[in-house]
């Protein structure tokens, strides 16, 4: 089966070219990181393929379709983790799950919850308002969504921040294990890479 395509991807930002000419492929099983300085378009791509801008020129492919033909099943298929915790801070880390997971018509109980949150060092905070909460702790519970996701295709922008050593190492297996299963992967990080698995590095900005 295909992955995401992408084809003479142009884009800029401010009357700055952030990329021109840009084409690669995420298939299944496949993880891609997006590396270049600050600036050079990474978390502008992922934006662009989530759907979030609309500031590109070029052709985006899902399993072989144009994007717009399949927007929907590519919606369904897709985990967009950003910069912010993508969080609702009136509702309490297990709210913000269930909620997040009812929107995408996943079923998932709570015991999948709770062991979700608790791979990303959230026991005993489960059912405490997400405001009261530090701000790493808020990222935690967005990237709580990765151990709980029935999507395809992860984009995840810098998904380490502010993320101790011991969370790294599960998120990282976390990456592992669902490109084993055959999910894929398109994340930017500042962070070494230590996955039990290779990886293929796309340079942005270069040439």
């Amino acid at each position: 089966m295909q992955g995401l395509e992408l084809r003479q991807l142009y884009s800029e930002r401010n009357e700055r070219v952030l990329f021109a000419g840009l084409s690669l492929s995420v298939q299944p099983g496949e993880v891609v990181q997006l590396a270049g300085a600050n600036g050079s378009g990474k978390t502008s791509l992922l934006r662009i393929i989530a759907g979030l801008s609309t500031r590109y020129e070029g052709d985006i492919l899902w399993r072989g379709q144009p994007l717009a033909s399949v927007l929907p099943d590519f919606r369904q298929q897709t985990l967009y983790l950003g910069h912010g915790a993508g969080i609702k801070s009136q509702l309490s880390p297990l709210e913000n799950l269930r909620w997040s997971c009812a929107l995408r018509g996943e079923a998932v109980d709570d015991s999948q919850l709770l062991a979700a949150l608790a791979k990303v060092g959230l026991q005993g905070f489960e059912q405490q308002p997400c405001y009261g909460l530090s701000a790493g702790q808020q990222r935690r519970v967005g990237l709580a969504r990765l151990f709980c996701s029935t999507a395809d295709l992860w984009l995840l922008d810098e998904p380490f921040t502010a993320i101790d050593q011991r969370g790294v190492a599960e998120i990282e297996q976390c990456i592992g294990d669902f490109a084993d299963s055959g999910g894929s992967v398109l994340l930017t990080t500042h962070h070494v890479l230590k996955l039990p698995r290779p990886l293929r590095r796309i340079e942005l900005g270069e040439g």
